[in-house]
């Protein structure tokens, strides 16, 4: 997780302490924070997910594209991707973007939410995927 990343989940969580004031507004404050950083990051989401599914794509069409070529198996390992520069960047590209940290970015909503119902967990609240407040029976104590 980026500086950034950590900085904004920590953010969203420091307003957990004002839950536990007991105030009725400060739960529907939460909630209303929580569900909105979480709806902000659905479009940043999905447009990484659409990158991830082209270059995806692009990298297997090579690859059988690659794999299939008689030439493949008579030159070398290089010369063979020297002949396939499609196949070639689309797989540099993939690994680029797991390098530059895509299989995080496209389950970014999914990470806040498993972290704030981690804290939750504490005040027996949790929260949906959505970031709606999910409030548990107290237990009893005896």
């Amino acid at each position: 997780m980026n500086s950034l990343e950590q900085a904004e989940a920590q953010r969203v969580v420091s307003l957990i302490p004002a839950v536990v004031s007991g105030n009725c507004q400060d739960l529907k404050a939460f909630e209303r924070r929580l569900t909105e950083y979480i709806h902000c990051l659905q479009p940043a989401t999905g447009r990484w997910r659409m990158l991830l599914i082209v270059v995806s794509v692009c990298t297997a069409t090579g690859a059988w594209n690659w794999l299939i070529d008689p030439e493949t198996q008579k030159v070398s390992f290089f010369t063979s991707l020297w002949n396939h520069p499609f196949f070639t960047i689309s797989c540099i590209t993939l690994i680029g973007l797991f390098f530059a940290g895509i299989h995080k970015r496209v389950v970014a909503p999914s990470i806040i939410a498993a972290r704030c119902r981690t804290v939750l967990a504490e005040y027996n609240m949790s929260c949906d995927d959505t970031g709606k407040l999910i409030l548990k029976p107290r237990p009893h104590v005896q």
